[in-house]
């Protein structure tokens, strides 16, 4: 905080204004003794001299008044202070002629009243502009609060998720295996019962599906190689699996690992993407490209299709556009009739 320095001109006019403010008040003191005096020299009756002290106050109160409002430096706030001050002299005076009049009902109720009326609506008049600038910030706080809470959730759901395809890969998946391949032994010994040989088959068959299908589903929920080595990786893995071949440029990442989130939401986009192109768009090359800018992750995948996706509900795409706006991500489609299909992801870093 700034000290306020007095110009050379200003110092000299307040000392002697603090002087005759205290002159003023000696004076008053004095001329009340000597009413009190006077009272008690004529045999005292009746307490006259409350009201003369009355009349010394209130002259010394507005003294003092005019002496702070001079000495306080200008800003917004002055007047509504200043007008806070006489109002709560102005109150003062009234409960004192009142109490001084005996007491009784209290009249100066209506009047403060009203006093306090016009302070409230200055207040409000002076801080009109602030209000909404005090909620705006509130809801500021409020919503970076929400995104923060949301964000460690998302991170701790991908983490989650991860741990159950670990858990699907070492667990129920290694168990499928060893049933098949025990059904796969007992099916050799039964050579000589071929309606059991054949029960055994079908069941290591439908074993084998079952792994499939886990396989398929572990792979859905968190691929081992994103987990293990990083989307690159991942990205790879899955252009390898896919029908149509696939031009990927992963160069643009960043070197050490993005969040959890950013990751998976990432792979989903591109598995989804390759995956409506073998299906939908007739197409004989895909591109996909990741790189991260500006806090941000944008994935692009571009086939050489017929075209026509469009990001309606309903569609497939509709799904995916929710998943990114989930984590304040953002999709774009352009897919005109005959091609070429482009979609671009943002996934926010941060």
């Amino acid at each position: 905080m700034s000290a306020v320095h007095d110009s050379p001109a200003t110092a000299p006019r307040r000392t002697g204004a603090s002087t005759v403010l205290s002159v003023h008040a000696a004076l008053s003191v004095l001329l009340a003794l000597l009413v009190l005096v006077v009272w008690a020299a004529t045999g005292g009756g009746e307490f006259w001299p409350m009201w003369v002290w009355l009349g010394l106050a209130v002259p010394l109160a507005i003294h003092a008044l005019w002496f702070d409002v001079r000495r306080r430096p200008p800003s917004r706030e002055k007047p509504l202070l200043v007008h806070a001050q006489v109002t709560g002299l102005i109150g003062a005076i009234l409960i004192a002629v009142w109490a001084l009049a005996g007491f009784g009902t209290f009249w100066p109720a209506w009047a403060m009243f009203g006093l306090a009326t016009l302070l409230g609506a200055h207040w409000i008049v002076v801080h009109r502009e602030r209000l909404p600038q005090a909620r705006e910030r509130e809801l500021v706080e409020r919503v970076d609060e929400l995104t923060r809470t949301r964000r460690g959730a998302l991170d701790v759901q991908a983490e989650q998720l991860r741990r159950i395809e670990r858990d699907l890969h070492d667990g129920a998946q290694a168990r499928l295996v060893a049933l098949s391949m025990q059904l796969g032994r007992a099916e050799e010994r039964l050579e000589d019962r071929p309606e059991t040989a054949a029960l055994v088959r079908a069941a290591r068959e439908e074993a084998g599906n079952a792994i499939a299908e886990l396989r398929d589903l572990a792979r859905g929920i968190a691929p081992p190689v994103l987990a293990d080595r990083g989307l690159g990786a991942a990205l790879a893995a899955i252009a390898a699996r896919s029908p149509v071949p696939v031009e990927l440029d992963v160069d643009g990442l960043p070197a050490e690992r993005l969040a959890p989130v950013t990751e998976n939401t990432a792979y989903f986009v591109v598995s989804e993407a390759l995956a409506n192109a073998a299906k939908h768009s007739d197409a004989t090359t895909v591109r996909v490209s990741v790189a991260r800018y500006a806090g941000l992750l944008r994935v692009e995948v571009e086939d050489d299709g017929s075209g026509g996706a469009v990001l309606a509900p309903g569609h497939g795409l509709a799904g995916l556009s929710d998943r990114l706006r989930a984590v304040d991500g953002a999709l774009t489609v352009d897919s005109p009739r005959g091609g070429p299909t482009r979609l671009i992801a943002e996934i926010p870093c941060v």
